[in-house]
């Protein structure tokens, strides 16, 4: 069996910085993402549970990013191998474009019985490029998968919908994204980190795929991206030095801060 996992690498979000409600993403370092770690490990105990197979790790991003240094972290974790789609076109798509994207790399590489997702990204969070990936590609999609069994020429997956645990069906090839509540990603080996280096990374650009995403132009401008507004609540702390640390560490309790 051969899976793909799309992987996608994000800010470091415990590193952004907010300036005038926007996101200040100046040498902010990028990592995988949390949800793509689970669609990993997914891949990884399908494969073992099959007695073996590849794993292929897709990632599709501008070309900045050192998304190949990024990337030794699943391939640690133990994915096979890499393809990389960077090119600077890639800067501004929108989910349509990433999913063309991927698409077309999906192909180039010879296709795959599995294409795994997380159900979104850290950053946007918009959930669409695995169903517009499996809408391009022409394969059955399902979501929010927290069980995964490969049951004879298909697949068989579970996921939770508010009240109730729905069983849905597919035939191979076709496409899933997970939630976190599906495993608990491994952390790679000191062992493993060193040979993820030696493995096999192929880089594609828009050119190599056949694409050109300015003649594609967007489907959708993001007209403004801004966190909500924040008053400062202007408390005043009274006493002695003792009294205020008290009544600044009650206060950052209540606030959920700190924990008593």
């Amino acid at each position: 069996m051969k899976i793909v996992v799309c992987v996608k690498t994000n800010p470091d979000l415990q590193m952004v910085r907010i300036k005038n409600r926007e996101p200040v993403l100046e040498a902010v370092p990028y990592k995988v993402g949390d949800l793509e770690k689970n669609a990993i490990e997914a891949a990884i105990q399908l494969r073992d549970a099959a007695g073996g197979g590849q794993i292929v790790a897709l990632s599709v991003a501008e070309a900045n990013r050192k998304i190949k240094e990024t990337l030794k972290e699943v391939l640690a974790m133990g994915a096979d191998e890499a393809v990389v789609v960077a090119d600077a076109a890639l800067e501004s798509a929108d989910p349509g474009a990433v999913a063309l994207a991927i698409a077309k790399a999906v192909e180039l590489s010879g296709g795959c019985d599995l294409l795994l997702f997380g159900e979104g990204s850290t950053d946007n969070y918009s959930g669409q490029v695995g169903s517009r990936t499996a809408e391009l590609l022409g394969l059955p999609q399902i979501g929010y998968a927290r069980k995964i069994t490969v049951a004879g020429a298909g697949i068989q997956v579970e996921r939770s919908m508010d009240e109730m645990t729905e069983t849905l069906e597919a035939p191979l090839p076709a496409v899933v994204t997970v939630v976190s509540e599906i495993n608990e990603p491994r952390i790679p080996s000191l062992m493993n980190i060193m040979k993820a280096g030696k493995k096999p990374v192929t880089e594609y650009t828009l050119a190599d795929l056949g694409l050109d995403l300015a003649a594609v132009g967007p489907q959708r401008d993001v007209l403004s991206n801004l966190a909500e507004e924040q008053d400062r609540k202007r408390i005043m702390l009274q006493g002695g030095a003792a009294e205020q640390a008290e009544a600044l560490a009650n206060a950052l309790i209540k606030e959920g801060v700190l924990e008593r």
